[in-house]
Formats: structure tokens, C-alpha cells, sequence
């Protein structure tokens, strides 16, 4: 697939993949594979910060964490595309700093 991507789009891609396996595992397990993704998207930051990383693996790594971040709205109920619209844009979107 080449072009843009919806989240809704995502969502549904990584739903049609791996939501058996994933609300087999639960919430909790499978939170913490996402943590470990973080952790593994934070040392891709860290080697681009000490220019000694690769672009590809970067990307890969962000990747990862958005996949597993479906893979949690999935088993967890939640349609991202909805939440994100309602947190970030009606009404001007949340107050405050981020």
C-alpha cells in the first residue's frame, strides 16, 4: 500500500491481522509489549540524538508503536479516529500545554 492512510484505515488493518491473538493475550500482556516498544522507539531517539542511527529504523520503530497502540484501541473498544477527533478537535481542541 503506498499513499496516505487513515487511522481508521490502520486500525482496521492491524484489527483484520492480529485481533484474534491480541484480546486472546489481553489488555494488561499486551500493554506491555507496547511499553516495550516505547522503550525500543526511545532508543532509536537516543542513537539519532548521538548520529549514529539509521532513518529506516526509526521509522520502524514508530511504526511499531502506532501498530501496537491499534492493537490496544482494538481489544480495548476504542475507535482512535473518534477519540482523537474528540480530543484534539472539536471545540478547539484541549486546553493547556502538551
Amino acid at each position: 500500500m503506498t499513499g496516505s492512510m487513515t487511522i481508521e484505515t490502520f486500525q482496521h488493518l492491524i484489527r483484520e491481522r492480529y485481533f484474534e491473538t491480541d484480546s486472546a493475550r489481553g489488555a494488561p500482556a499486551t500493554f506491555l509489549w507496547f511499553a516495550e516498544e516505547v522503550g525500543e522507539l526511545a532508543e532509536a531517539i537516543a542513537r539519532r540524538e548521538r548520529g549514529d542511527s539509521v532513518q529506516e529504523e526509526l521509522e520502524g520503530e514508530f511504526a511499531d508503536v502506532m501498530a501496537w497502540l491499534a492493537t490496544l484501541a482494538n481489544i480495548t473498544e476504542v475507535d482512535l479516529t473518534k477519540a482523537v477527533q474528540t480530543k484534539y478537535m472539536k471545540n478547539g481542541g484541549p486546553s493547556g500545554t502538551k
